[in-house]
Order: C-alpha cells, then structure tokens, then sequence
C-alpha cells in the first residue's frame, strides 16, 4: 500500500479497518502507550524491541511497563490477533506501512546526545522500508535529528528517496507516566512535522484518527523538533525560579507553599513547585539539546544554562540541609541514620531514572554516611542502589524505625497522607524531618524534633 498516494478520505478508512499495519520501535515508556493509541484507532501493530523480556511480556498479553489500562489493552489486542511482538526489526519493517520509533535518547559522557539507539532502529528499518510507507520519530532529539541524521540512514540503507519513496516525519511523544494512553488518545493535541508536503500531510491524517484532540501541524520537522523541547525547557527554567524564591523563602521565615498559591491567583503566573531537583529522561537533558544546536548558530542560551544550573543543585542543597540538622541535633554522620522517602522521579509512578535521590546518596556516601535507607512505594528492586550498598524497602515501618533523619524527596500520594507526629511516631525517638516536597502537616509542637522544608524554616516541633 502506498500511503502516499491515498486520498485524506482513504488514509482514514484503511487504518480504521485495520488494513494499516504499524510497526513500533522501542517498547518502554512511550511505545507501549503508542502502540496501544494506534491499535484503538483500528491498526495492527507489531511492537519492536531489542530486549527479549519485553517481546516475551507482549506476546504472553502482558505489558513490559506499568501503566494504567496497559495489562487490559495489550491482553485483548494480543489475543485479537491484532498484536505481536518480536525483536526483528527488518522483518517488522517489511510487514508493516507506518514505522514509529519511540527509542531512548539521552546524554552521553560528553554530554551529547546519544544518537546510537536510534540509529540502530533507523538500520532495521530501512532495511525493511518500502516505497510508500511513512516513518515518524516520536523521540526526543536535537533540532535537525530526522533531517540531518534520521533521513540520510534511511535512503543510504533503502536505496529508497524521502518525500519522493517515503514519507518521513517527526511527532513527539506528549505524555506523563500514569495517564499516557489518555494523553495520546485525548488530551493533548498531537504536534506532527514532516520533511516535506507529502510527508506531512500523511501523518498529520493518520494522527487526526489517534489523537480525538486533533494535529497541531507545524512548517517541518525541525519545528516539531524543537517545540517539544521548549516545553520540557520552559519547566526546567520554571522550576529553578521556584527553587530560588523557596531558598529566600526559608531565609526570610516564609513558606514558599504559601507565596506559591497566591502567586498564582494572578492569571499571568503560573509558578511550578520547588523540589530537590528535576528527574526523568526530559526535563534534565532537553536544555543540552537545544543548547547545543543553539552553540552551533552562535547563540548563548544564558537563562536556560542557568536554570538547569540551579535545578542540577538542588540535590546538594538537600544534602546541606541534611548537614545543618545534624549539627542542629549535635549527631555524626559516622552513626546516623538517614531515611530517604521516594526514589522514584515524580509522584505515584515506579520511574526512577535520572531521579535526583541517586544524587543525594552519591553526595552523601562522598562525605561519609553509611546508614542510608531508601523508601518507595512503588518500587521493589534497583540495580544502582544494589551497586551502593544502600538497602531499598517498600516497609515504612522498617525505613522509619529509629532513624535520625529522615527525607521527603517524592510526592507519592502515600506521602502525602503523613503528618509530622506520624513519622516521629514511627522513628521512636526525636527526629530531623527535611521536607523536599514541602506537603507535610506540622501539627505537633513537642520540643525534641526539627523540621525545615526546601521553602520553609527550620522550626522546633
């Protein structure tokens, strides 16, 4: 089938009845959600993937991800024939019209981004790339990645020309962990870009059946690129402001909370809040991307750069605060025990990459304390505190019990539910309680305790 030739009205019918094959590359995060958005809007789908575990999940009906509606989704689309999945990437390429890779792309040692995933996808798909078939890059990249780098791959390995053989666009993933089928299907509308008119126009068409929102569609691809990056960038900067009113906050006597909620009464001030750092696979690597395309055209990107200064900081600064409380108790680091509460990087989802916690144990195993106990919820296991020698527990009652200090670094919902008197209930003994949330309740006032939030004093409780 050439996609390229297809009526608007022909497009539409042939992915609502299933007469559309789509191939996705990369089963985590994002291509989970994506598969199971394209298979709600009538598709087949072939889910690609180098880890065996994931292809294995998929094809027993099982997500490789949690996330809610996932398990449901992929057990009855697997069991309607309309899903498989497999870690041969040419084959799925040959048996499929629309190519969406959805691989991870991050930093490397030099701060680069790490363009080797997705070369790799973009190899397998090209060896499989037919003429009229559509590819679209859902990853996060550099302004000029599908131009510049995706494109070139794909005509050298196809012998196949873009825009004239393919279609070849660009649409970034716009999701949350923890409602991301519903992001795509119906909240947000979905950015597309393509090379060309061709390419555009194909993928803005067959996004308009998945997203209900509709296609936001931009001039080209580099657009598309650099748009999903401004809105990670405009977090970022958004939440270092945040952190350094929270720091006068605290130096003053205030409660950054407070100032935050009237803040934004005002209709032009959208205040985010503060927190021990910024995690995630976005947030802290977008700023690098786009701060090295703007070195390339001669353009300093100074309040970027410096708020992801702050926000990269922000982990040390908690451990300041660790430091202080000890002092304020007259403890040694050598014997004191410390309780982080949360690894995961954001609120209520078992997502712990790049979370500022790593940071803070790092700090503190580099000024020497041992008594490290990390708590979440929602996650079991995790190799890089295994490699620390530092113990991970979903026991509250056994993180808590005698600890000296203890750390809110994540606002899960169980959290939230906590009080002051509760946690110095379930230590035994007087406690340090650092609120890097600023959400608990102080309501105790019995002299043996301190409490200091990253926006509020330290108080005696």
């Amino acid at each position: 089938m050439n996609l390229l030739k297809r009526t608007r009205e022909e497009l539409i019918a042939h992915l609502k009845d299933g007469r559309i094959t789509v191939s996705i590359y990369g089963l985590g995060h994002v291509g989970v959600p994506l598969t199971i958005a394209w298979l709600l809007a009538g598709a087949k789908a072939i889910g690609v993937d180098i880890d065996e575990k994931k292809v294995v999940e998929i094809n027993k009906g099982k997500s490789p991800v949690r996330e809610p509606g996932a398990d449901e989704f992929i057990s009855r689309f697997v069991s309607e024939g309309k899903l498989i999945a497999t870690t041969n990437g040419k084959e799925a390429s040959l048996r499929s019209e629309v190519k969406l890779i959805a691989v991870p792309v991050g930093l490397d040692e030099k701060g680069r981004a790490d363009l080797s995933a997705l070369e790799a996808a973009a190899v397998s798909i090209g060896e499989g790339l037919k003429e009229g078939d559509l590819v679209i890059l859902e990853s996060s990249v550099p302004p000029g990645t599908t131009r510049d780098f995706l494109k070139p791959i794909l005509e050298e390995i196809s012998g196949l020309r873009a825009e004239q053989d393919f279609g070849l666009a660009y649409s970034p993933e716009r999701i949350a962990e923890g409602r991301a089928i519903k992001d795509i299907v119906e909240n947000y509308p979905k950015i597309v870009g393509g090379i060309g008119p061709k390419s555009s126009r194909v993928a803005s068409v067959l996004y308009s059946v998945v997203s209900k929102k509709g296609v936001i569609l931009m001039d080209n691809a580099v657009a598309a690129e650099l748009e999903k990056l401004v809105e990670g960038i405009y977090r970022d900067v958004n939440i270092a402001l945040a952190n350094e009113i929270a720091k006068v906050c605290r130096a003053i006597g205030l409660d950054f909370e407070e100032i935050r909620v009237a803040t934004n009464s005002q209709p032009y001030c959208h205040l985010h809040r503060a927190g021990p750092g910024v995690g995630g696979y976005c947030i802290p690597i977008y700023p690098y991307f786009v701060m090295s395309a703007a070195k390339e055209y001669g353009v300093e990107l100074k309040l970027t750069k410096i708020g992801r200064e702050i926000n990269e900081n922000m982990p040390k600064e908690v451990v300041r605060l660790i430091l202080d409380g000890l002092n304020k108790f007259g403890l040694k680091k050598e014997v004191a025990r410390i309780t982080l509460l949360g690894l995961a990087f954001r609120g209520d989802v078992p997502d712990a990459r790049l979370s500022p916690t790593y940071d803070i144990i790092k700090e503190l195993l580099k000024r020497g304390f041992y008594g490290i106990m990390v708590h979440d919820p929602y996650i079991e296991h995790d190799e890089e505190l295994l490699k620390s020698g530092v113990k991970l527990t979903q026991n509250l009652e056994e993180a808590m019990d005698g600890t000296d200090i203890v750390v809110i670094l994540t606002d899960h919902s169980d959290y939230k539910r906590l009080s002051v008197s509760k946690l110095r209930g379930l230590s035994g003994k007087p406690i340090v309680i650092i609120d890097g949330r600023n959400m608990l309740k102080v309501d105790m006032q019995v002299g043996d305790s301190l409490y200091v939030g990253i926006g509020r004093p330290w108080i005696s409780i």
